[in-house]
C-alpha cells in the first residue's frame, strides 16, 4: 500500500509540476512527510530524482518537438548558478539534521511554508508589479545561486520559487516561464543527484519506491504537457494558486508534527 502511495503521489504532482513549470518536487516532498513515508532525507532524495525524471521528459520533448519556449542565454546562467547553489542547500541540510535530528522536518516545512506564501502573495498582485528585464550573466548566475541554496535546502528542486523569479527578473509570462523553470531544475537537479552519488551520501531507500516514483513522474510530465497545451495562462496561474493554498495547509501541519 505504501509503495502505491509513493505512486499515486508522485503522478498527480508530476502532472502539477509539468503545466505549472514547479518540477512536483514542491508537492511530493510535504505530501510524503505528511504521511512519514519515509525519513526526512530519503524523502528529499527520492523526489529530487523523480523530479529530475519528470523535467527530464519534459524539457527534451519540448525542445525535440520544436515547441521550446527556453530562452538558453537567461536560462543557462541561472541553471549552472542554481547548480552551484545546489550542492551548497545540501550541505546546509546535512549540518542542520544532523544537530537538530527530528525538527530538520519542521525546519524545512517552516521554510517552506514562508516561501509559498511570500509566492502566492506575488502572484496575486503580480498585475500590479513593475518587473524586470535583466540580461547580465553575473546576476544571472548570483539569481540562480540563491535559487539552488533555497530550492536544495527545502528539498523541492525549484518549485514556485522558479516562477517568481522569472516573472519579476525577466519579464516572462506563465507558460515562458513555466518552460524555463524546468529546465534550471533539470540541470540543477542533475548536479544535485551527481553530487549525492559521488559523496557516497545517498540515504537508504527502496528501489521499488524509487521506479514507481520516477514512473509517476514521468508519466506525470507526459499527461502535464498534454493538460497544459489546452490551458491557458489564466487557467495555468489558477492551478498554481490552488496548489500554493494545498502546499501552504501541508507544510504548516507539519511544522507541527516535527516539532
Amino acid at each position: 500500500m505504501q509503495v502505491i502511495a509513493y505512486f499515486i503521489i508522485s503522478l498527480l504532482a508530476s502532472i502539477a509540476g509539468a503545466i505549472c513549470g514547479i518540477g512536483g518536487g514542491v508537492i511530493i516532498k510535504p505530501s510524503l512527510d505528511l504521511f512519514h513515508l519515509d525519513s526526512v532525507a530519503t524523502i528529499s532524495f527520492l523526489s529530487g530524482c523523480t523530479v529530475l525524471a519528470m523535467s527530464c521528459y519534459s524539457v527534451t520533448k519540448s525542445m525535440r518537438a520544436g515547441e521550446s519556449k527556453i530562452d538558453l542565454k537567461i536560462g543557462t546562467p541561472l541553471a549552472i548558478g542554481a547548480a552551484i547553489g545546489g550542492v551548497a542547500g545540501k550541505q546546509m541540510f546535512s549540518v542542520i539534521s544532523a544537530s537538530m535530528q527530528e525538527t530538520a522536518g519542521a525546519v524545512q516545512a517552516l521554510c517552506l511554508f514562508l516561501i509559498t506564501l511570500a509566492t502566492m502573495l506575488y502572484t496575486l498582485f503580480k498585475a500590479r508589479i513593475h518587473t524586470r528585464k535583466i540580461f547580465n550573466l553575473w546576476v544571472c548566475l548570483a539569481i540562480g545561486l540563491a535559487l539552488g541554496i533555497m530550492s536544495s535546502f527545502l528539498g523541492i528542486g525549484g518549485g514556485p520559487i522558479n516562477l517568481v523569479v522569472f516573472y519579476f527578473f525577466f519579464s516572462m509570462d506563465t507558460k515562458t516561464a513555466a518552460q524555463n523553470s524546468l529546465y534550471v531544475i533539470l540541470i540543477s537537479q542533475i548536479t544535485s543527484l551527481a553530487s549525492t552519488l559521488i559523496t557516497g551520501s545517498v540515504p537508504p531507500f527502496s528501489w521499488l519506491s524509487l521506479i514507481l516514483m520516477v514512473a509517476g513522474g514521468i508519466g506525470g510530465g507526459m499527461l502535464g504537457r498534454v493538460f497544459n497545451k489546452k490551458m491557458d495562462n489564466k487557467a495555468v496561474d489558477k492551478l498554481f494558486l490552488c496548489l500554493m493554498v494545498i502546499i501552504m495547509g501541508i507544510s504548516l501541519y507539519n511544522v507541527f508534527q516535527y516539532s
